[in-house]
């Protein structure tokens, strides 16, 4: 399994595919199939039959999984795609953009 970049709660923009350019938050990260799942990105309709939790049933939009690969994490500073490293401070490992050296 790979080290994966990016954690849920991070902001990410799409840098590449159909979603190209549009931002989210990650709800959640897979890491068996380095898929993350962005608020607001790669919407689908699927077709839901009536339960009980939904008795009318119908068309639900809801997001799809997005390859990690096509997302780039934001820097909070410059608000601009960046790349991460990690670095120890102290006796605790912290990652930081390498656009702005500042600790995310």
């Amino acid at each position: 399994m790979i080290k994966l970049k990016i954690k849920s709660g991070d902001t990410v923009r799409v840098i590449a595919g159909d979603h190209k350019g549009s931002e989210g938050k990650v709800v959640r990260v897979d890491r068996e199939k380095n898929k993350a799942i962005v608020e607001g990105v790669n919407m689908v309709s699927k077709h839901t039959k009536p339960s009980a939790k939904n008795p009318q049933g119908g068309i639900v939009k809801k997001e799809a999984p997005i390859h990690i690969s096509n997302l780039s994490l934001i820097d909070p500073k410059t608000k601009e795609a960046t790349r991460t490293g990690v670095k120890v401070e102290g006796d605790k490992k912290v990652r930081f953009s390498k656009k702005s050296n500042q600790v995310l």
